[in-house]
């Protein structure tokens, strides 16, 4: 017996092809910010309508898709692109979307809650007839710097406050970490650096997930290696799916490199990849493997001995 989805994600950078050549003249964007969203929702719905055509049923996009990514540097500017996660414009534009392709959508954008004021990394899942079926807020929030770059997210927004609202589709128990109910099974996201905290997977495993979602926009040696490590060991250990979407190329002005590399990976290893264009990658994952007998004749959950762990 088979439980075959065909899923997508994105592989891409920022489509709003204006960007000035220098990082200290990014203030000339202050009043074009609408037109950097534009222009990137556009891009990434042509790509869902791609991800629809070849028939995939779940498409999840980029970390903070609808703009270049900003935090490579501290410039207030940015904040005015936060939005509304239910009804301001990236979204109202994706429900339409999912609508039309029939398509469940993972959408990770910049958020603005407009109860508090507070400003979050969040992933908002949308099912095929457009409705949201809730969110997500970044847990773990990075600040630092390597070989390549800068990264400076705290300025941004903050971590996560386990405010998730009424949404009756998260059918897990951790407030911080919601699993969602579609029609194709059970949907998760941890989002970039949450994904090296090793209780993460576990905690969404624990909570019901199959298929887990983790849009990054990373860079540097070592996260390049362990991006080909992570996801494999998480995936066998805790019995999920898990897909990795990375920017791919570089950004104006920054001049970084995102090395791409975004795969799915399940229990028994590495996904192939089906042909498609090269912002796409769509893979067939049967969900069925998730209560299979391990090939490797482990049973790690029968064999677990958390009595004797210690930190």
């Amino acid at each position: 017996m088979t439980r075959i989805v065909r899923a997508a994600m994105t592989e891409t950078r920022n489509a709003f092809a204006p960007m000035p050549e220098r990082v200290e003249d990014l203030g000339v964007l202050a009043d074009r910010l609408d037109e950097v969203r534009e222009a990137n929702v556009r891009h990434h719905v042509e790509l869902i309508a791609a991800a629809a055509a070849e028939g995939a049923a779940v498409v999840g996009l980029g970390e903070l898709f609808p703009a270049p990514y900003f935090a490579l540097g501290r410039e207030p500017m940015w904040r005015a692109m936060a939005e509304d996660a239910e009804h301001g414009p990236t979204i109202t534009a994706l429900r339409a979307c999912a609508r039309e392709q029939r398509v469940i959508l993972v959408a990770p954008i910049y958020e603005l809650d407009g109860a508090s004021g507070r400003r979050f990394n969040t992933a908002v899942v949308i099912d095929e007839h457009g409705a949201v079926l809730g969110k997500y807020r970044k847990t773990h929030v990075p600040e630092g710097t390597n070989e390549a770059a800068s990264f400076c997210e705290t300025f941004y927004y903050e971590r996560s406050d386990g405010e998730l609202g009424q949404f009756a589709a998260n059918v897990a128990h951790n407030p911080f970490f919601p699993v969602f109910e579609t029609s194709i099974g059970r949907l998760a996201v941890a989002t970039c650096y949450d994904r090296h905290f090793e209780g993460v997977m576990r905690t969404l495993a624990t909570g019901g997930a199959e298929l887990v979602f983790s849009p990054a926009v990373t860079f540097g040696a070592k996260s390049r290696r362990l991006w080909e490590l992570e996801f494999e060991v998480d995936a066998a250990r805790h019995g999920l799916f898990i897909g990795g979407s990375n920017r791919a190329g570089t950004e104006p002005p920054w001049g970084v490199e995102y090395f791409g590399a975004s795969h799915f990976v399940g229990p028994n290893g590495r996904i192939p990849r089906r042909p498609s264009r090269p912002e796409l990658v769509v893979s067939d994952l049967d969900l069925a493997e998730l209560t299979a007998h391990d090939p490797s004749g482990w049973d790690l959950a029968r064999d677990a001995r958390p009595d004797t762990y210690t930190r």
